[in-house]
Order: structure tokens, then sequence, then C-alpha cells
């Protein structure tokens, strides 16, 4: 395991870490700037959770100060624990409200040795989605398998000049790795080739694989060249469900006139819904935050949840009582309540 402060950056742990031959898989798109700490409060996750899981499952204890100033130590280092509650996972996601997290116990495991990184390119978006539900079903799990729509890859191209296909109807990225690394791309390509990938690229080295995921991690900033507000959401749907979201985002897009691009995690079923408007138009802008609500309400109908690794913040406090009932909010108030009586922990921030 790693013990770390909440202030490290995530790729300087992952690099520390790969120099002894380690590795820390959770890979949040703002890993080169987020820190652990953000991580944990957040619950993020990453391309890398279809195989590997999200930050949750790598916190093996934390040291927190209360709000009553006591000072608490959660979790063990062994692989099995039975006693009493299980702590260290409530802290995880709570978003600064229930405590200060001042140091993190991270499992962390072997550094793969190899890692083969390709993208398939499609004429339309539905042969994409099929090509991810079919290579989910083949046996092989990919470390990632990422979606990415047109209009995605045309502001990309347009903002990097890197020779995107901007003729397709939907690309995909897709990683692999361990000692069958090659063999399970192998296999990832022929089920794409299937379902009508016009083309199939496998990085030749390392440095076509930073390529490809340069493209990737540049969606967001290239988005701001499209419209002058970008509303983000990442609701998460079952992995059957990702083609039912698309159709219905496409149906929210034509109703309210506005873009929504849609990129993300397709292999684990959580998609980066952009809602692309203009917040200095009231009247679009309104339109906008009730597309917002569309998109909630779609998800929750396909037995979704409205965040998978963003959080809820300010921003979906407003909707949580959508997804988690009446119960289940009232409860999770009087366990704030408990651990920070005088509300001075991020007041606000989940619960309005």
């Amino acid at each position: 395991y790693a013990e770390v402060e909440p202030g490290v950056v995530n790729a300087e742990l992952g690099a520390e870490l790969a120099r002894r031959g380690l590795f820390y898989p959770p890979d949040p798109a703002s890993m080169r700037s987020s820190t652990i700490g953000g991580n944990v409060m957040t619950g993020a996750g990453g391309p890398r959770a279809v195989k590997y899981g999200v930050t949750r499952d790598y916190v093996m204890g934390l040291t927190v100060v209360l709000a009553d100033g006591a000072v608490m130590e959660t979790g063990v280092k062994t692989l099995k624990w039975a006693v009493g509650y299980d702590l260290t996972s409530l802290m995880v996601g709570s978003e600064g409200t229930l405590g200060l997290v001042t140091k993190i116990r991270l499992r962390v495991v072997a550094l793969p040795k190899k890692v083969a990184t390709a993208t398939a390119v499609f004429g339309g978006r539905g042969d994409a989605v099929r090509a991810v539900t079919d290579t989910m079903r083949s046996g092989v799990v990919p470390r990632t398998l990422e979606y990415i729509d047109r209009t995605a890859v045309l502001c990309v191209e347009e903002y990097l000049r890197a020779g995107l296909p901007v003729d397709c109807g939907a690309m995909l990225l897709i990683e692999t790795d361990g000692d069958g690394a090659e063999t399970e791309m192998e296999k990832i390509g022929a089920e794409c080739r299937k379902n009508g990938a016009r083309e199939f690229t496998v990085a030749g080295d390392e440095r076509e694989a930073d390529l490809m995921w340069r493209a990737r991690r540049s969606i967001s900033p290239a988005l701001n060249r499209l419209r002058p507000t970008k509303i983000n959401e990442d609701v998460t749907v079952p992995r059957d469900k990702v083609a039912d979201l698309m159709d219905g985002l496409e149906a929210i897009s034509r109703r309210t006139g506005l873009p929504i691009v849609t990129f993300g995690h397709a292999g684990d079923g959580n998609m980066h819904v952009n809602i692309m408007t203009d917040a200095g138009d009231p009247v679009e802008y309104k339109k906008a935050l009730l597309a917002v609500e569309e998109v909630f309400d779609l998800t929750l109908e396909l037995g979704g949840t409205l965040s998978g690794e963003h959080g809820v913040g300010l921003a979906k406090a407003p909707y949580i009582r959508r997804e988690m009932g009446e119960a289940a909010v009232e409860v999770s108030k009087r366990l704030k309540k408990a651990f920070d009586p005088d509300n001075i922990l991020n007041p606000g921030k989940i619960f309005p």
C-alpha cells in the first residue's frame, strides 16, 4: 500500500509508483492536476474503472479530523476485515461534509507489463455502442473503453488539428493491459469490425498511444469553442441501457434545440453529457436547465444514477431526492448532524 497526504497529485503518485513497479489504477481526466484528497472526497473514477474500479475500491484507511477536533483513524492494513462500521467507505465521496482527511492509505497493485492502445472509427453511433456491448460480452475486459461522439471529434480536431476522422459517426478509444494485452486487443478489434468499424488502429508505440489519449483528454476544453457555456453531467446507466440513453439524449437535443455532446466511459455506462448553451442568454439558459432535468429523469428511468464520479456538490443537490428517496436522504442528514452538529464542514453541499 501507499500512504499519502491529500495534496498529492494523482499523476505524480502514479509516476512515483511506476518507478517502483507499482500501479494505482484510478485515473480521472484531471489526473495531472487533481489531488488524491479531492479524488477521495468525490469518489472519483476514470477511464480505467471498467477493469479496475474507482477510487473507493482502493482506499484502505484514512486519518480524519472531525468537527470537534478529534482525530479518527479508519480502516485496516489487511485484506480481510469485519470489525464495526465501515467508516472508511462512509468518508469516501462525502465531499468534506463529515470530516477533514489528512492522510490516506491506498491499495496499489503490480504495474502491468504491457499496454495496448487502439482507436475504432464507426460510421454510426449505433454501431459503436453495439461494439461496446459485444466487447463486454466477449469475455475480454479492456482496461479502458471510451466513447466519443461525432461532435466531440469535430471540436477536438478543430482544437488540435490532429487528423481525426471528422466524417465519422463515433469513435472508441480502447486499452488492454497485462501479458495478454495484444491478444485481447485482437479480439476487441474483431468485435469492432463485426459491428461495422471502418478503421481499427492499434498504436505502434507509446508516442502514438499518447497522441490518441491527448485527443480524448482535450474534449472538455475543445467544447468551449462550440458554445460559451457547457453544462457537464456524468450520469451512469446499466451497460445494456447505453443505447437507450443515447437515443433519449438525441430526442432532448431536438426538443430543446441545444447541442448535446456525449463522450465517456462506455465500458461501465458512465457517460459525460454536455449540454452546450449560452449562460448570457436567459431564455436559452432556461431551456438548458430544463434539459438537465430531462437528462436526469431519463437516467433514472433507465435504472441509472445522477453521478458516476463527479459527486453532488451544489449543482446536483436539488435533484438527489429523485434518486435516493426521502427516507435515505433523511438518514443521511442525521449522519451529517451526528458528525457535524454545528454544520461547519462544507455547509450546504449534497443535501440542500
